[in-house]
């Protein structure tokens, strides 16, 4: 299967569970094997899908103070855990890419695969969102309409994005295209580069 088809696939399965309960405190639980490319790409997923309705929560205007921000510790540490998601997919295309002979004329893309794939598990969780919008009963005909217009466009830059993806791999596996991995230091995490932490430290 393409590799984009394939990823959006196992976003679908994530999204489609999570809604289940449709709970941002649910247990999780990954269906595939550890080892196994999926593993990655279905966690990756759901904590893009947890994360997306932290944002809705937090922008509840009458939201607690205080729960604000233990929301927003909770973003923060999504966050985090979301970046080193994508250096473990990226880790995963370096492995099974190793030993190919890079060309000289090869160049290197502006991001690396997994980073446009964490795009198009954005992407998923869009079109699942706006599709909702366009499908309900309780909305005006214009609502719907304008909904539906914008859920074509979603769908026109999934099948593009897509594209995309596939044609990286592709020329990363033929060594037209070569990858490096720039681990994200996030300065708001870390007690010595973030000045307040430091302070406090």
């Amino acid at each position: 299967m393409i590799f984009s088809e394939f990823a959006y696939s196992i976003f679908e399965k994530s999204i489609e569970k999570y809604h289940i309960i449709d709970d941002v405190y649910q247990s999780f639980e990954n269906p595939y094997d550890k080892d196994d490319i999926s593993h990655l790409l279905y966690r990756k997923n759901w904590i893009d899908t947890v994360q997306w309705h932290y944002e809705d929560i937090i922008r509840d205007p009458n939201i607690n103070p205080d729960d604000a921000l233990v929301l927003k510790r909770k973003i923060d540490a999504s966050n985090q855990d979301r970046t080193d998601l994508v250096e473990y997919i990226d880790s995963y295309f370096l492995n099974k890419y190793q030993s190919v002979q890079i060309k000289e004329s090869a160049t290197i893309n502006t991001e690396s695969p997994a980073w446009a794939i964490d795009r198009l598990s954005i992407l998923a969780l869009k079109v699942y969102h706006m599709n909702e919008e366009a499908t309900r009963t309780d909305a005006s005909t214009e609502h719907i309409k304008k909904c539906k217009e914008k859920l074509a466009v979603l769908l026109e830059q999934r099948k593009d994005l897509s594209t995309a993806i596939d044609q990286l791999i592709a020329d990363i596996e033929s060594g037209d295209k070569y990858m490096k991995v720039y681990k994200q230091m996030k300065m708001y995490n870390d007690d010595e580069l973030n000045p307040v932490l430091r302070g406090i430290k």
